[in-house]
């Protein structure tokens, strides 16, 4: 049922809420719902303050049913639902139209911004409501929102300005192979796997991804089954198809897919290869981070030395397990840190920490193994790299 502003004007002026010299421009504002299939909730302002009108023939004038439909799509609302002043009885609905309408004041109280902004608009959530604004992309009554703690009434003039995404069709990342299953790709330092968030506005692999997949298009991790940190550089895969996309997940949870990373790290090993077996948790004095730590989670880094020149050493790295900054944690206990790692070293040109090889299955009986050139400023560090090393 299609309600204008001229049809809220008139069941405002049946319920004496409006007058003969009101006019439907005073009426903005308009949002429909349906609570349930069988009705039609209209939201409404008018002269500052809200109304519902509830389109209903079968709540038969319940009170509490009425109230329930309205909870649905409006869980805190406070008001009155008014009386139908056309009757001697005290009933609540009005004939118009050829349908039972309710009306229903809302009671001005405050509330939170971001509250009140995820209950009118659900289809984003309450966090991401104080993104925007954070963001600067909503304003109260002509002026930038304070804050999501800002409070304010159904009276406010709430104006939501959310700018368009930007567009990154234009934007390619290197693929190193391509099937109907999986895309590989190699990403370059700097580049996030996928978007922090929703208000995230750079170019990611997960968008790349999103162009030839099928796989969480509705999310921010299209195709996406592994990750590699902004600063490291290298091979990573995505699944094409939920099929293909479950295959590879189980893999890399259940380590039988084998990565190999290659690192110019700061000083030289004492051994030329070994083993590192050391447990991992967080940082409670920096929680973003991690450190070895015998109440965290086991991890195993095995380790070979290539080169060694000046202070440096060129190492290959094989991760037997996959927790969170493993390889940058476990080479700075060994007091030799990665190159550039502004986090446990010190800040450089780039984080010299490239994802070289990685083997896996891409189908049932189909093992592949895929290889990433070697950046050129490794080589221009260290002189050139015989790949047959790293094989």
């Amino acid at each position: 049922m299609k309600v204008t502003t001229s049809d809220l004007l008139a069941i405002l002026r049946r319920f004496n809420v409006a007058g003969d010299s009101h006019v439907p421009r005073l009426i903005d504002q308009v949002a429909n719902s349906n609570p349930n299939p069988i009705n039609q909730l209209v939201t409404f302002r008018f002269e500052r303050t809200y109304y519902h009108a509830l389109f209903d023939d079968t709540a038969e004038d319940r009170e509490s049913y009425i109230i329930d439909q309205l909870h649905i799509t409006r869980p805190n609302i406070e008001g009155e639902l008014l009386d139908n002043p056309t009757s001697e009885l005290t009933t609540f609905g009005l004939p118009f139209k050829g349908k039972d309408v309710y009306l229903f004041k809302q009671i001005n109280g405050k509330q939170r911004l971001d509250v009140l902004l995820a209950e009118r608009h659900p289809e984003l959530s309450r966090s991401s409501w104080q993104k925007h604004i954070k963001a600067g992309h909503i304003e109260v009554n002509g002026k930038p929102a304070k804050n999501a703690r800002q409070e304010v009434s159904g009276a406010d003039r709430i104006a939501i300005d959310i700018p368009d995404a930007t567009d990154f069709s234009e934007l390619e990342l290197p693929i190193l192979y391509l099937d109907d299953d999986v895309i590989v790709v190699n990403k370059p330092a700097g580049v996030l796997t996928h978007s922090k968030g929703e208000l995230n506005d750079e170019f990611t692999v997960a968008n790349f991804f999103a162009r030839y997949t099928t796989v969480g298009l509705d999310t921010d991790r299209p195709g996406i089954v592994h990750r590699l940190d902004r600063d490291t550089s290298g091979v990573i895969i995505g699944g094409r198809t939920p099929e293909s996309a479950l295959l590879l997940k189980a893999q890399f949870s259940e380590r039988k897919a084998k990565k190999w990373y290659i690192a110019i790290v700061e000083g030289v090993p004492k051994e030329q290869k070994a083993v590192i077996d050391l447990p991992i948790g967080r940082n409670p004095s920096a929680p973003s981070t991690f450190r070895v730590d015998s109440k965290g989670k086991y991890a195993i880094t095995e380790y070979e030395v290539l080169k060694s020149w000046d202070k440096y050493s060129l190492v290959i790295l094989h991760p037997l397990t996959g927790r969170t900054h493993q390889l940058r944690v476990h080479m700075q206990h060994l007091n030799t840190p990665i190159l550039g790692d502004r986090v446990y070293g010190k800040a450089g040109k780039r984080l010299y920490l490239h994802a070289y090889k990685l083997e896996l299955t891409t189908r049932p009986e189909t093992r592949k193994t895929f290889v990433a050139p070697i950046p050129g400023d490794f080589t221009e560090l260290s002189g050139a790299i015989d790949e047959v090393l790293l094989s």
